[in-house]
């Protein structure tokens, strides 16, 4: 086994992992640490020979792991979650580094990627099969298996917590997986398998490999061993990928973008209100699919929600996310400020008032402010454009009906948010919003232990859960005729 070293003090040295052995790759691809624009690494970038060398390593892998005992693949998962843990400074540090978020909550990535493996590792030793009655002399038995070498694409926006819910989820049902992270953000993912190598995980069950997307998921895709394929990403480029899945007849779990709505109740406290959403909005500088994005607001209460929202946004500092006392970093590159303040103009331009932010801050690093628009008109193309950046869309509604209609309104159904103190009208919003998560009061949208995704365009299959872990597996019944 070759061990990574560190290219300083901060980041890892990045290599391709196959069939346990790390590859160092040449290409002219950088990582940019998007607080001061500085290079910061080098992505290797795989072969098409890298690319079948995982392939068949992943088989070889696969048909080792799936005839190791669940306790026994529990075990090895546990031991990568506690060297995960011992190393989650280390981690969290790389993490800021290359994706810009602030420490604290890389640390927090940390400690939600341990929580999902630990909570995979374990419900992988209760993936039941059943008997089903049947006539005497009759038996039949529904196994559940592992679907086999599984292809999944991680995205830049969380580099540790969704790579890990890929590779648990895989494992835990006894796959083996070739892992695609982001080009962008790969140190993470990099640790992520430098883990599992050292907790003894079998040659070939973990390949990480990095390169060009359409041509790795092209290749990857298309290979009769793979059989499965799982990605986390924007609508677009999910759309391309199932549809290259459903011409090679492969199931796929597709967790896709969003534009989550936040219905705010004329029985809701404004402030209180007003307050958490500034908090949930500037989480990874807005950067998260499941981020509260439309602001659905109770005309009764709408000028005390945006009065407040926009003064607690405009007090938001923003800053390098190894600075301890930021609240939110930099975007993550330099797309993701040219696409949000494209959308701010536009807004604005058709009317919008713009409350708080509205203009990039400084001219080194990707920062921008949290933005309040209020008075959006339905036209502006942030009502309809998953901004996937620090803009909150303040809307005034009438009532819960007109509310729920909006939420519905958009083709996205990922996540959706509430705020109300009436079991009525909890009751309505929870049969009403077309979503995969919706969270009342609060803004978690999953946990380890609970399933994730979404409807409409925003995707179709399970992570997270017991639902999440039946997507990894294939259902086989054996029907026995006892002969006398």
């Amino acid at each position: 086994m070759v061990e990574l070293s560190m290219t300083n003090d901060n980041y890892p040295e990045l290599k391709l992992l196959i069939g346990n052995e790390w590859l160092s790759r040449s290409s002219g691809e950088v990582v940019i640490n998007p607080a001061n624009e500085e290079v910061i690494g080098t992505v290797p970038h795989a072969t098409s020979a890298d690319l079948d060398a995982a392939i068949a390593a992943a088989q070889q892998g696969f048909q080792v792991w799936k005839r190791t005992a669940p306790i026994k693949r529990a075990q090895i998962m546990q031991r990568a979650v506690d060297l995960i843990r011992a190393r989650s400074e280390t981690i969290a540090v790389a993490m800021t580094l290359e994706q810009g978020k602030p420490l604290a909550q890389s640390r927090l990535e940390v400690q939600r990627a341990c929580e999902i493996i630990e909570w995979d590792a374990t419900e992988g030793r209760r993936i039941y099969g059943r008997v089903i009655p049947s006539e005497p002399g009759m038996r039949q038995t529904v196994l559940r298996e592992p679907v086999g070498v599984v292809a999944a694409f991680s995205p830049w926006n969380f580099p540790l917590s969704s790579p890990s819910r890929k590779v648990a989820g895989a494992l835990a049902a006894g796959c083996a997986i070739i892992l695609k992270a982001s080009e962008e953000t790969p140190a993470c993912a990099v640790m992520l398998a430098q883990a599992f190598v050292d907790a003894g995980l079998p040659p070939g069950v973990l390949n990480l490999v990095f390169g060009k997307p359409a041509e790795i998921s092209e290749h990857l895709i298309s290979q009769p061993s793979v059989r499965l394929m799982t990605f986390t990403g924007s609508v677009a480029v999910g759309k391309r990928l199932a549809a290259l899945a459903g011409t090679h007849m492969k199931p796929a779990i597709m967790e896709l973008g969003g534009h989550a709505p936040v219905i705010v109740c004329d029985d809701a406290d404004p402030t209180t209100a007003a307050l958490a959403c500034v908090v949930s909005k500037s989480r990874n500088s807005g950067q998260v699919c499941v981020a509260p994005t439309r602001f659905l607001v109770h005309d009764s209460i709408y000028d005390r929600f945006a009065q407040v929202f926009a003064e607690r946004a405009a007090a938001v500092k923003l800053g390098s996310g190894l600075d301890p006392s930021i609240e939110m970093g930099p975007l993550a590159n330099r797309r993701r400020l040219e696409a949000i303040h494209s959308l701010v103009t536009d807004a604005v331009d058709k009317g919008a008032r713009c409350l708080s932010g509205g203009d990039r801050v400084g001219d080194r690093g990707f920062f921008y402010p949290l933005t309040t628009v209020a008075e959006i008109p339905d036209g502006a193309r942030a009502m309809t454009e998953e901004p996937f950046g620090p803009l909150a869309l303040l809307v005034r509604v009438g009532d819960i009906d007109e509310a729920v209609e909006r939420a519905n309104a958009l083709p996205f159904g990922l996540s959706a948010y509430a705020f109300t103190a009436s079991a009525r009208n909890a009751d309505r919003l929870a049969e009403g919003i077309e979503c995969g998560n919706l969270a009342i009061n609060h803004f978690t949208a999953s946990t380890a232990e609970t399933p994730f995704g979404g409807v409409k365009d925003s995707g179709y299959g399970r992570e997270g859960g017991t639902e999440g872990l039946q997507c990894y597996t294939i259902a086989k019944l054996i029907s026995h005729k006892i002969v006398a």
